[in-house]
């Protein structure tokens, strides 16, 4: 099953290196540093699953994720978040998030989130 995925990081390095290892693995992965440019791009170019780090100056992760979902109810979110940031990442979770990781993230198990959000976009009718 072939599927797109945007990750949405502010911090370049750790951006950079995750969507090299994606494609890496054969994924479709691109990536934008802030909320603002994801629902830019989101608005043109739609993808299967977005991996969106929650905490993030200007647009923050939760309000970025309100808006995924308020314009494409069937885009999977998965959320990034630090130890200490649980209970965000569960608020996530209610306001429509698939999962969430903590960082540092396991590559393997990202991956295995996105091949599962992207299962569960197509299970219930949208494209991947």
């Amino acid at each position: 099953m072939a599927y797109s995925v945007l990750i949405v990081d502010d911090e370049p390095e750790f951006l950079r290196v995750l969507v090299k290892r994606l494609q890496h693995r054969g994924i479709c992965a691109s990536g934008v540093s802030s909320g603002e440019k994801a629902l830019s791009i989101l608005a043109v170019e739609p993808k299967d699953v977005v991996v969106l780090d929650i905490r993030m100056p200007g647009l923050g992760g939760l309000e970025t994720l309100r808006r995924i979902k308020a314009n494409s109810p069937v885009t999977e979110v998965i959320l990034l978040t630090g130890h200490a940031k649980i209970e965000v990442a569960k608020e996530g979770l209610q306001t429509g998030a698939f999962d969430f990781l903590t960082k540092p993230v396991v590559l393997g198990e990202l991956v295995h989130k996105i091949e599962d959000a992207a299962k569960h976009k197509f299970l219930k009718g949208g494209r991947c």
